[in-house]
């Protein structure tokens, strides 16, 4: 990057705020994928202004640009695989306002997610979407990537909250789309368009949630079975009766991970098992908690029916779920970690394709996720500095992608394209939906300068990879 061209971005924001130190490059440089790329210089800018006159130099010059809010994401969106600049969000952490009569909050793209949820609790509202990551990504993240959740199988993904943005274009001009209300049909639904683009399209430096009244009671649940096949015919029973807010799901493999954490020990046989909660409120939970113990005492297949006694052993139970991932790499050194969706029905197709696949190439694959939905995350662990094994994990990676495609499923639920899964996109898109999100692109960062290389298959092209 030219010297001049360094010296402007200092001034505009200001020489406590830009970086080319390698220390801080190679902080912006990674995600939850484990891969790094070095960018050339790193940005804090703290104003919108500040943002758009960036843009138009790196518009002009034709530089890179990726935002990066806490580096969670897990397909490779926040790596600066052109090198270029990163803008760095941590200082748009501002929670504007909540408008507890609207039920609104306006914030700001470094806002995280978990503090923006107990924020909103004060007032008696409710933010539903609940990524894993919830107590240190961030809600510009979350809107980018279309993350989602346990809580999606009731009340949706993060989409389902956006209702406006303000975005900086590719050029430094300054939109705003959606609105404030409840209904709006003026135009094209730009906010939609802009929500999951993964960066590509805009930098989002403002955005306005729905939020919705907190539930006064919640009630958790632990269905142990002895076959799979049971577990996905109990889920769709389940929703056909009740309405869980989340309804999660581990096969043997994943148990095994977490079996230590979990408060009883599982027996030989042990196929599945479903962790659920009931919420709303008192009178509602107690009724529906009855009913769904009655229902589920009995089912074939059911070993164990647990009800959480108080919040401290539902507590116990989901950091167990959440431990899954953490503790995976006991058992090789690195993952690679697919978000694919399925009809709920054809959950156990997917997990015997996993099954095989880890046999057949000699990996270790396991299975959890969110049942209710669909989503489910299969996990292929291998050591990369094994040559063999590296080939063998991309081997069952297009194999699984391709048995979820014809099981009528998609190849990611939440967590993006990115790099990891831009090469497969033809599988899922046909060549002229493709043009047309190209065409979109072109039309909105005609000189490419906004986080270039994801999504669609771009030749890098640059050798900032360690």
């Amino acid at each position: 990057m030219k010297n001049q061209t360094l010296c402007q971005l200092r001034d505009i924001v200001g020489p406590e705020n830009i970086s080319t130190s390698q220390a801080e490059l190679a902080c912006a440089s990674y995600d939850g994928t484990a891969r790094e790329y070095l960018p050339e210089v790193v940005l804090w800018p703290s104003t919108v202004e500040q943002i758009s006159r960036i843009m138009v130099i790196a518009h002009q010059e034709r530089i890179p640009v990726v935002a990066r809010g806490a580096g969670s994401g897990m397909t490779g969106g926040a790596l600066p695989i052109m090198g270029g600049l990163v803008l760095a969000l941590a200082k748009f952490n501002r929670i504007i306002e909540i408008d507890q009569a609207n039920q609104t909050a306006t914030v700001e793209p470094g806002v995280v997610t978990g503090t923006l949820q107990a924020e909103v609790k004060r007032y008696g509202l409710f933010y539903p979407p609940d990524p894993a990551s919830h107590k240190f990504c961030t809600i510009g993240g979350n809107v980018a990537e279309g993350a989602g959740g346990p809580s999606a199988v009731k009340y949706g993904v993060t989409r389902d909250y956006v209702k406006g943005l303000e975005v900086v274009l590719a050029d430094g001009r300054i939109i705003h789309t959606g609105v404030q209300t409840d209904k709006g049909v003026v135009g094209y639904d730009l906010t939609r368009l802009f929500v999951g683009s993964e960066g590509t399209l805009g930098i989002i430096t403002k955005i306005i949630l729905r939020l919705i009244p907190q539930p006064k009671s919640k009630q958790t649940f632990l269905v142990v079975m002895d076959s799979m096949a049971v577990a996905a015919a109990l889920v769709s029973q389940i929703l056909c009766r009740f309405t869980p807010c989340t309804l999660e799901f581990m096969d043997r493999t994943a148990i095994g991970i977490v079996a230590d954490q979990l408060p009883f020990e599982p027996t030989v046989g042990t196929e599945a098992i479903l962790l659920m909660e009931l919420d709303g409120t008192a009178i509602s939970v107690a009724t529906e908690s009855t009913d769904l113990l009655d229902f589920l005492v009995g089912q074939p297949g059911v070993t164990l029916v647990r009800q959480a006694s108080d919040a401290t052993e539902s507590e116990a139970l989901w950091a167990a779920r959440r431990a899954i991932s953490p503790a995976a790499f006991s058992l090789r050194p690195h993952k690679m970690g697919e978000d694919v969706v399925v009809p709920r029905t054809k959950i156990p197709e997917l997990v015997t394709c996993a099954e095989a696949l880890a046999q057949e190439l000699q990996l270790v694959i396991f299975c959890f996720g969110h049942a209710g939905d669909g989503n489910i995350h299969v996990n292929i662990m291998l050591d990369r500095s094994d040559p063999l094994q590296l080939r063998h994990a991309e081997t069952a990676k297009q194999r699984l992608f391709k048995r979820v495609i014809e099981l009528g499923g998609t190849l990611s639920g939440e967590h993006g394209v990115g790099i990891t899964k831009s090469a497969y996109l033809s599988m899922e898109l046909d060549s002229s939906t493709i043009e047309t999100m190209r065409a979109i692109k072109q039309a909105l960062d005609p000189t490419g300068v906004l986080n270039l290389g994801k999504i669609f298959v771009t030749a890098p092209g640059a050798n900032h990879s360690k």
